[in-house]
């Protein structure tokens, strides 16, 4: 199950965050580059200080014991949210109106 799942987030191309069984540690907003056998390739970033390092790992899938997808976030600093009327009117979803009937 979870070599498919896996498998599907590396197809979508999402961001993830993977907790490594066997190193006992988080990858946050990770992407699944690679993914073969049973060999999972990650990029991710780290920043420390004031440098950002890129990394890639390859990991056995076994070592994988829990992996995120981020479904959507809210900025703490814009407390505005914006609802469907704010959209362009392009944008806006309209409810149809029922069809005559014959």
């Amino acid at each position: 199950m979870l070599h498919r799942k896996i498998y599907q987030l590396f197809q979508d191309g999402h961001e993830v965050c993977i907790f490594l069984r066997d190193q006992q540690r988080w990858i946050d907003n990770g992407k699944i580059v690679d993914f073969e056998g049973d060999l999972v390739t990650i990029r991710y970033e780290t920043e420390e200080e004031d440098e950002v390092s890129s990394w890639e790992e390859m990991v056995r899938l076994e070592s994988v014991g829990s992996i995120m997808r981020k479904l959507a976030s809210v900025s703490k600093i814009n407390s505005e949210i914006l609802v469907a009327e704010d959209c362009p009117e392009a944008e806006q979803i309209h409810p149809k109106s029922p069809e005559p009937e014959n």
